[in-house]
């Protein structure tokens, strides 16, 4: 695995854009969430902002444009309905159902090794095979139009042969989130932002968040990897060699009528791990990883605190309510309410509240408190108490 210089020779951006085929991993049931967010509707399924349209809904409309359909789920089993009920144009060979959660290395993988057999089929070199993009599917992104430009720039430098990644200029000094460090520019036609990559960075405390944010070198690594299937295929084998064999032997049998014994009878052996560690961090060390720096606004809705400051009305200290059948009465406090129910929930004189009212679970605590939520839910799965979770 060597790092291509920095001479242009793969081509247009259009004929980049061609071989471009987009992932949306769908997993992880979003326990800060709770009691919204469970195993069987995991965030992902909900419309957290209120505009009508689910999170997956989303993310696969914004990719629309880029991958020209070439869209592929990569999801549980328990969650194919509500998958295809949201994307009902997604073809049957791109929903690819895991038998059990295994870290995104295995999910993004497996769409990785997918694509790379479907390019060997017909005959399509690693130089013009595909080049993948993977885009969670619960995070809340804006304008469209801003994070469309940095895929495409992103398409663009993946042509040359590099893993991209699509950083976040930080906002504040967050110790929530790991982040890039980067370096000098690297010279791509029609990815005018793209730069090296020195490597990235676990999460920090809160000195060293903010020496990131004061430097201006590093980006929020928001878990977005634009790269060539050979390319990330050829590093993963490298550093997890186990999971390479195993998603391989997957891939080499779908489509076929040995796919669904194949895939219940290996996905249980592979090892659990970020693509982070398997893949992003080996090919930044390798001189292998590029960036396009988003300028767009970014949001992973890691709990209901981000729920109000995804809400206008969150600015001016009232009341998000969220719920197709809330029934809120609010004097004097802010916060956010999501209501799954018909009861009436009414707020006098409360800062900061959050209120989640479901049919079988009521939380309440605030948005200084919305990380701690994630305790409840632990300590009711100690409890017993699945069938809330």
């Amino acid at each position: 695995m060597t790092s291509s210089s920095d001479t242009p020779r793969r081509g247009s951006l259009a004929s980049a854009l061609g071989r471009f085929h987009a992932v949306i991993p769908a997993g992880g049931v979003g326990t800060r969430l709770w009691p919204l967010s469970r195993a069987d509707a995991p965030k992902f399924l909900h419309d957290l902002t209120g505009s009508g349209s689910t999170l997956i809904r989303s993310t696969y409309e914004r990719l629309l444009p880029l991958a020209q359909k070439n869209v592929m789920v990569v999801t549980g089993e328990a969650h194919r309905g509500a998958v295809t009920g949201q994307i009902p144009e997604l073809d049957q060979g791109d929903l690819v159902l895991e038998p059990e959660p295994k870290d995104s290395a295995a999910a993004i993988g497996l769409a990785a090794a997918i694509l790379h057999a479907r390019d060997q089929a017909a005959s399509r070199t690693g130089a013009e095979g595909t080049i993948m993009g993977s885009f969670a599917a619960d995070h809340v992104i804006a304008p469209d139009s801003v994070f469309q430009d940095a895929v495409r720039q992103a398409v663009a430098t993946a042509a040359e042969n590099k893993i991209v990644t699509i950083g976040i200029k930080p906002t504040h000094p967050s110790t929530g989130f790991g982040y890039i460090r980067t370096g000098a520019g690297y010279t791509v036609p029609d990815a005018p932002d793209a730069l090296h990559v020195v490597e990235f960075v676990e999460k920090p405390g809160e000195a060293a968040a903010q020496e990131y944010v004061d430097s201006g070198n590093y980006l929020w690594n928001a878990g977005m990897f634009v790269a060539p299937v050979s390319l990330m295929l050829d590093h993963l084998a490298a550093a997890e060699p186990d999971l390479h064999a195993g998603l391989t032997e997957i891939a080499a049998a779908w489509g076929t009528d040995g796919e669904d014994a194949t895939l219940h009878r290996v996905w249980p052996t592979l090892p659990k791990t970020a693509i982070d560690y398997a893949v992003a961090e080996p090919a930044a060390d390798a001189g292998d990883v590029a960036v396009i720096p988003g300028r767009f606004t970014w949001d992973d809705v890691g709990d209901f605190a981000a729920l109000a400051r995804l809400n206008p009305a969150a600015q001016q200290e009232s009341m998000t309510v969220l719920g197709k059948r809330a029934r809120v009465y609010s004097e004097d406090s802010s916060g956010v309410v999501v209501s799954d129910s018909q009861r009436v929930v009414a707020l006098i004189g409360v800062e900061n509240i959050v209120v989640v009212d479901t049919e079988d679970a009521l939380l309440v605590t605030t948005t200084d408190h919305a990380q701690s939520v994630k305790k409840a839910v632990e300590a009711l799965k100690e409890k017993g108490d699945s069938d809330v979770l």
